[in-house]
């Protein structure tokens, strides 16, 4: 169940602290094939199952980078939600692909939250991010993320 932040003051009151970890998320290749068909990005060592045996020491093929970080914003919301109207992806820092992620892998997210501060009428926050390959000492993924929330209370 995912942590509930209603103002500005409660989230202030979090920064530092681990937010919590989300459930884990299967990368199977099916979820590849369909990142790749939505982006084009047909690179053979995501969607060449057979060359990706031969070829990579993962003996498959792996997820797209850039399908790790889209997984970001839900993950972050089995972890923490900020009540309000509507919530906008303001962008990222520091993103890190730290390890491949085997079509098969399971992924988990944890998050911490290192700001929050009122700005344009919203709250911002800023979360860094590891996102953990299941049975892994290394993290596929490092990523500060920065969002915007509406509040519902101020």
């Amino acid at each position: 169940m995912p942590l509930i932040v209603r103002t500005v003051e409660e989230a202030k009151a979090l920064e530092g602290q681990e937010l919590g970890v989300s459930d884990w998320v299967l990368i199977d290749q099916d979820r590849i094939n369909r990142f790749a068909e939505a982006t084009d990005d047909y690179q053979w060592i995501h969607v060449d199952t057979e060359r990706a045996k031969a070829e990579l020491p993962t003996g498959s093929t792996i997820a797209h980078g850039y399908l790790l970080t889209a997984l970001l914003p839900a993950l972050i919301g089995d972890i923490v939600v900020f009540e309000g109207e509507r919530a906008i992806n303001y962008g990222l820092n520091k993103v890190r692909f730290r390890k491949m992620v085997p079509a098969g892998s399971r992924v988990r997210l944890r998050s911490t939250l290192k700001s929050a501060r009122k700005r344009a009428g919203a709250l911002q926050v800023i979360l860094d991010n590891t996102l953990e390959v299941e049975g892994e000492a290394k993290p596929a993924c490092v990523a500060e993320t920065i969002a915007l929330y509406f509040l519902t209370k101020d």
